[in-house]
C-alpha cells in the first residue's frame, strides 16, 4: 500500500480498435499497435490517481532521461565557456550582436556625422539670399565648437543611438533571413541574390525606423537646445505626423543600392579570399572598409537629396524637385557636399558594424562545435558505463 504523498506506476490499459481484424491476421500485430504508459501520480490527491498530469511512453521518458543526461554539466561549461554562447538561441544571438555594433559604431562616429549634416543642409538654412551657400570641413568644426562646446559634437545623438539599435539589428537579421529566401533551388546565392538581399534588408530597417532618423537630424541642425521630445511634440503640433516621414521616398531608393552594394561586395570579396584568411579580423575589416567605400562612392547623392528633404520648409516635395534644384543652387558639387566627413565616419562605421557581426557568427559556430564535442564525450561516458553494468 502506497504512503499519502509517494508517487505510484500507474498501468494503463487501452483498448484497440480493430482487435478482431488483428486477430485473424488481416492487421499488424497486436504488440505494435498497443503503448504501455506508465503514469505517476498521487493516488491520494485531490483529483485521484489518474488526473492532473501526462502520460509519457517508456520509450519517450527513456530518449528524454538520455538526452538530459548527456547535456552540459554547470562545471563542463564553467571549463569551456565558449559553449555557453550556443546555449543562447542563435537568432538572438545575431540580433543583439548588430544592435550592440551599431550603437558603439554610432557613437564613436557621431562628430563626424554632426559636420556632414551642417555641410549637407547649410545651403537650406541659410536661404537663397545669403552669399555663403556651402561651409567647409574646417569651418564646420570650428563653428560647432565655438557655438556649442565639445558637447556640440554629439548633439542628437541619443535618437540617432535609439534609432540605430533597432535599425542595424533589423538590417543584419534581415539580411540573413533575406539570403536564406532568396538562394536558387541548387542551395547557391547568386550575385543578384545577394544584392536583393542586402536592398530588401536595408529598405526594411529603413521604413521601421525612419521617424527617429528624421528626429534626429532636426536636433543636430536646428538652432537652440531642446530635447527629443519638445522637438518631436513641436514637429506634430506644426507639421502633423507626416513630417516624421518626409524625405522617406529617396531614403529607400538610396539606402537600396548602398545596403546591396556593401553587403554583397562583403560577401563576395571575403568567399574569394583564401580559406586562410577568411576567419582572420584584420580580413573582415580591410573587406568591409572596400566595400563600404564603394557602396558610398555610389549612393551618397540620394543621401544628401533626403536630408535636404527633411528640412523644415524645404521647397522640394519629390526627389524629381530636389535633385536639379540642388543642382541649380550649388552645382553638381552640391550633391557631394559633407563627403569627406560622411566617408571618414561611414568607412569605420561599417567596418565596425560588419567585423563585430562576422566575429559574432565565427563565434556562435565555434560554440555550437563546443557543446556538441560536449555532449559526444557524455554520450561515450554514458555507453560505457551502460556496458560496464
Amino acid at each position: 500500500m502506497a504512503m499519502r504523498g509517494e508517487e505510484t506506476g500507474v498501468l494503463v490499459c487501452r483498448g484497440i480498435p480493430g482487435l478482431a481484424a488483428a486477430a485473424e491476421g488481416r492487421g499488424p500485430p497486436l504488440w505494435s499497435r498497443s503503448r504501455l504508459c506508465l503514469r505517476t501520480g498521487d493516488p491520494g490527491g485531490g483529483g485521484g490517481g489518474g488526473g492532473g498530469f501526462a502520460a509519457l511512453s517508456v520509450a519517450e521518458k527513456g530518449e528524454r532521461r538520455r538526452r538530459s543526461e548527456c547535456e552540459p554539466t554547470p562545471a563542463q561549461l564553467l571549463k569551456h565557456p565558449l559553449a555557453t554562447v550556443a546555449l543562447v538561441p542563435r537568432d538572438a544571438a545575431l540580433f543583439v550582436a548588430g544592435a550592440i555594433a551599431g550603437a558603439a559604431a554610432k557613437t564613436v562616429t557621431a562628430p563626424l556625422d554632426r559636420i556632414k549634416l551642417l555641410m549637407q543642409t547649410h545651403g537650406v538654412r541659410v536661404g537663397q539670399q545669403s552669399a555663403k551657400k556651402a561651409i567647409g570641413f574646417a569651418e564646420a568644426i570650428t563653428m560647432i565648437g565655438k557655438e556649442e562646446g565639445m558637447k556640440g559634437y554629439w548633439k542628437g545623438n541619443l535618437p540617432q543611438v535609439i534609432r540605430i539599435i533597432p535599425y542595424s539589428a533589423v538590417q543584419l537579421f534581415a539580411y540573413e533571413f533575406y539570403k536564406k529566401l532568396f538562394k536558387g533551388k541548387d542551395g547557391e546565392l547568386s550575385v543578384v541574390g545577394r544584392l536583393m538581399a542586402g536592398a530588401c534588408a536595408g529598405m526594411t530597417s529603413t521604413f521601421v525606423t525612419y521617424p527617429l532618423d528624421v528626429l534626429r537630424l532636426r536636433l543636430a541642425v536646428e538652432p537652440g537646445h531642446r530635447t527629443m521630445s519638445q522637438v518631436a511634440l513641436s514637429m506634430l503640433k506644426e507639421e502633423g505626423l507626416a513630417s516624421f516621414y518626409k524625405g522617406l521616398g529617396p531614403a529607400l531608393i538610396g539606402i537600396a543600392p548602398y545596403i546591396a552594394v556593401n553587403f554583397c561586395m562583403f560577401d563576395l570579396i571575403k568567399k574569394s579570399l583564401p580559406e586562410k584568411y577568411q576567419k582572420r579580423t584584420e580580413a573582415s575589416l580591410v573587406t568591409a572598409l572596400l566595400s563600404a567605400g564603394l557602396a558610398t562612392i555610389t549612393c551618397y547623392p540620394l543621401d544628401t537629396v533626403r536630408r535636404q528633404m527633411q528640412m523644415k520648409g524645404v521647397p522640394y516635395r519629390t526627389v524629381l524637385d530636389a535633385f536639379p534644384g540642388i543642382i541649380e543652387r550649388d552645382g553638381v558639387i552640391g550633391l557631394y557636399r559633407g563627403f569627406l566627413p560622411n566617408a571618414l565616419k561611414n568607412l569605420p562605421n561599417s567596418s565596425i558594424r560588419l567585423t563585430t557581426y562576422d566575429t559574432v557568427k565565427r563565434l556562435i559556430a565555434a560554440g555550437e562545435k563546443e557543446l556538441e564535442r560536449i555532449k559526444e564525450e557524455n554520450r561515450l561516458k554514458q555507453n560505457g558505463a551502460a556496458a560496464d553494468i
